[in-house]
């Protein structure tokens, strides 16, 4: 199953990020990224919480140690998923490699589809959908999508402690709320999403 999961209202969606704390944190502290975040490089931005906690080892890994929840207009994720192509050749969509092949080369945003995770970190049958912005609109989103930047890292070592120590039920309950978010039928057929 391919759909988006995510904490959204009418006029927003929640993305989560990791980063290492001389990034993460002056974003959350000025609600917007400020150097030395890099415009200039892809940032992937992910909708699911427990796929970036089985990513960023609950905020464990090198690199990762901050956990952002960034909250981005629909208008800009929307805009962003209609300029998307997949970072495979599904035959849903491209005729075959070379038309898939064609339409990578100029695409300026990605959409990868991996597996779900569990509170443990297990890989579900379900998938999850990772958004990678290029530095062509890395300004949209650093500038004009974004409408607030909040420092989840707390919260995870919280939840990560409850799940260590067998505590899943708490664990559970203190998980951002995710539903599934509805498309546009074009955008779904655009990046693969189950409609």
């Amino acid at each position: 199953m391919h759909e988006i999961r995510a904490d959204h209202d009418r006029a927003s969606i929640v993305v989560y990020q990791a980063y290492r704390p001389e990034i993460g944190r002056p974003a959350a502290e000025q609600g917007r990224f400020v150097p030395p975040f890099s415009r200039t490089r892809m940032t992937w931005i992910k909708p699911s919480f427990l796929w970036l906690m089985a990513r960023s080892g609950w905020a464990r890994k090198p690199g990762q140690e901050v956990i952002l929840a960034v909250r981005i207009s629909r208008e800009g994720w929307e805009e962003a998923l209609s300029q998307a192509v997949l970072t495979h050749a599904d035959r849903r969509i491209y005729r075959d490699s070379v038309e898939w092949r064609a339409a990578f080369k100029h695409a300026r945003v990605h959409v990868q589809w991996d597996p779900e995770r569990t509170l443990h970190g297990q890989p579900l049958d379900g998938r999850s959908i990772q958004v990678g912005l290029s530095r062509h609109v890395i300004d949209r989103y650093a500038d004009e999508w974004i409408l607030d930047i909040q420092d989840m890292t707390p919260l995870v070592r919280k939840i990560h402690r409850l799940v260590h120590d067998g505590e899943t039920a708490k664990a559970k309950a203190l998980l951002p709320r995710e539903r599934v978010y509805p498309l546009e039928p074009e955008i779904a057929r655009r990046i693969g999403a189950d409609v």
